[in-house]
């Protein structure tokens, strides 16, 4: 890629004001000034630092937040905190010295959380994949730990591997269920109903009291993460990400 196409790239500037940088030698490209507009670099690789800040190109970034209680998956409420409130402070301090050239407006989570439920949530600014993700076609597993007001019995949780009908003439598809301690229990759905989760146990006669997200994809929550805090995917993450796409 030409140098001056990275940079504006990389949101240092309009095309013609690169090129006055470049000009005037203010930027390194691993290491050695660079002063043609028109220089072949390597974006994938190239270490470009310039005002005091390195910069090192991604087109698309990935990241996990757990999500805490109380806040609502949106960009942006006149009212509640949304999740890009708690994203844009951390991801700012996180790319402190060393950015990607990614604007934090480009960054949405993908699909949503009820504002009362925690758990992985994954951010990006690839919205192709993104759709995959959440595109009804692809089946894509969604795993939760769900506590509910009584006991699970092994009959309602056969109902809910079975499917249930949360509204009218509207029954899910199966899921697994695994029982663990009385009145608790993980449920893996390849769904994303509005409200479905609550939806399915309530149509088993139970409320939930507690809902977590622990996967997406092939993806796991970090549960060394804590609640409201983010962190970037790994490569290997991304690819866990879309495994199931």
């Amino acid at each position: 890629m030409r140098i001056d196409r990275l940079l504006c790239e990389l949101n240092i500037g309009t095309r013609s004001q690169v090129k006055t940088v470049l000009k005037k030698g203010l930027v390194l490209v691993n290491g050695e000034k660079i002063t043609k507009p028109e220089t072949q670099v390597n974006e994938s690789t190239a270490t470009i630092f310039y005002q005091g800040k390195s910069y090192h190109y991604k087109p698309y970034v990935y990241y996990m937040m757990n999500k805490p209680k109380g806040v609502i998956t949106a960009t942006c409420d006149n009212t509640d905190i949304t999740v890009l409130d708690v994203f844009k402070e951390q991801y700012e301090q996180l790319n402190q010295g060393d950015t990607k050239g990614i604007p934090v407006s480009d960054i949405f989570p993908v699909g949503r959380l009820d504002k009362d439920t925690v758990g992985l949530l994954v951010l990006t600014n690839d919205g192709e994949t993104a759709h995959k993700l959440l595109s009804p076609k692809k089946h894509v597993p969604k795993k939760y730990y769900v506590e509910t007001d009584f006991v699970i019995t092994k009959e309602q949780a056969l109902q809910l591997e079975q499917g249930v009908i949360i509204g009218t003439g509207e029954k899910t598809k199966e899921a697994k269920v695994a029982l663990l301690k009385a009145g608790a229990c993980t449920i893996t759905i390849t769904e994303g109903k509005f409200h479905q989760v609550k939806r399915m146990f309530h149509g088993v006669g139970l409320e939930v009291l507690y809902l977590k997200r622990l996967s997406m994809g092939g993806l796991q929550l970090d549960e060394s993460l804590k609640e409201g805090c983010i962190r970037e995917l790994t490569e290997k993450e991304v690819a866990e990400l879309c495994s199931k796409i």
